[in-house]
């Protein structure tokens, strides 16, 4: 592994210029600042945060990035997480990549600068690389979304069968003509709901919508819904944050969730029981998720040798009054 004197000797500074330039000071010359950075990326070169953390005598330190830190279905999973982190005398580090590729790309770059213990990733999509976490022997752990490379622990949700049962209680609610408004292109998660909704439905009856898993992209999409010819009579919505964005647009058009569109959403958020009528959910098992993925992580922490397992937990349809016809 290169050390600070490594990249001063291959840059031809001192190691002081060295720090100064990786912990981004202002007074370095440019142009040596570049060397650094040169010769620090060609050899690979990261600070070794957790050296710093010993001296300052803090906690082992685990990260967390999510994908969307307004999603509550991702702050159950961090609250899970820390339980068991803390417990075991481990900090956590909130990262949120926002579903962006890149901010998830930094926030790796910044888990290796910091020597953190080990990292549990909510991947954003297909471009997800957790090569570099790997080759330096950082310890792993995914949630919610499967990593493209299928290697490691992974915590998942069958939210494939989930949708399916949802939709087919809609179907057996008496609504004739149910539509889907499932996540982007490229995200499992949302691939998976979608696949479940066209086992209930079937493919020559599938009518749906893609979109961000935000409140607009809900609104937008389930607007577009309804302005089909034959517009939809029951909507699956792929989170909870896409279901206040859907419930804007049938608010905007007069219509009355359960009376006149049925909704089942996955994801059960506090707020999902204040509305009238209530709303269905399929209920995922997060705080859960976030506590098995921690304990995965520590054991593999432990013993590095450990084989990669793949837990799969099991989501709960409740019904309310947004999915019957009153």
């Amino acid at each position: 592994m290169a050390t600070i004197n490594d990249v001063a000797a291959k840059a031809g500074v001192s190691t002081a210029t060295v720090s100064r330039t990786l912990n981004g000071k202002s007074t370095v010359d440019p142009a040596l600042a570049a060397r650094v950075q040169a010769a620090a990326a060609e050899l690979g070169y990261h600070p070794n945060g957790l050296a710093r953390n010993l001296r300052r005598q803090e906690t082992a330190v685990l990260a967390l990035i999510i994908s969307d830190v307004e999603n509550p279905f991702f702050t159950a999973i961090a609250r899970g997480v820390e339980d068991i982190a803390q417990t075991a005398g481990y900090s956590v580090v909130l990262c949120n990549a926002d579903d962006n590729e890149e901010k998830e790309r930094r926030y790796i770059d910044v888990a290796l600068q910091e020597r953190v213990a080990g990292v549990v990733l909510s991947p954003t999509g297909r471009a997800t690389n957790v090569d570099r976490l790997t080759q330096r022997g950082t310890p792993v752990v995914a949630v919610d979304r499967p990593l493209q490379e299928n290697t490691g622990d992974q915590v998942l949700v069958d939210t494939r069968l989930a949708a399916r049962d949802a939709t087919r209680h809609l179907l057996d609610g008496g609504y004739r003509r149910v539509a889907c408004v499932s996540g982007p292109p490229g995200v499992r998660t949302a691939e998976d709901r979608l696949a479940g909704y066209t086992d209930a439905v079937g493919a020559e009856n599938a009518l749906t919508r893609r979109a961000e898993f935000r409140a607009e992209g809900g609104r937008l999409a389930a607007l577009s819904l309804l302005d089909e010819p034959e517009p939809p009579d029951a909507l699956l919505v792929g989170n909870s944050t896409m279901a206040i964005g859907v419930l804007e647009a049938l608010a905007s058009r007069g219509l009355r969730s359960g009376q006149d569109v049925g909704i089942v959403s996955f994801d059960d958020a506090p707020w999902t029981t204040l509305i009238d009528p209530p709303l269905t959910v399929v209920a995922q098992p997060a705080n859960e998720v976030g506590k098995v993925a921690a304990e995965l992580l520590l054991a593999r922490i432990g013993d590095s040798t450990r084989k990669a397992t793949t837990t799969t937990l099991q989501a709960k349809l409740i019904v309310r009054r947004s999915s019957r016809r009153e």
